[in-house]
């Protein structure tokens, strides 16, 4: 959770709220590859 608080209080200090989206994206990207290593991957696969 400190981690979470540090990027945030970086964010607001340095004016880098572009950062967000791509932070975001990057960890929608991560879950699909999770899920895709799992069992869950067989639910997901049709949707690709």
């Amino acid at each position: 959770m400190g981690l979470i608080k540090e990027y945030l209080q970086f964010l607001k200090e340095e004016k880098k709220w572009w950062l967000i989206p791509l932070i975001i994206i990057l960890l929608i990207v991560g879950a699909v590859f999770l899920f895709l290593e799992t069992p869950l991957g067989a639910l997901i696969y049709p949707l690709f």
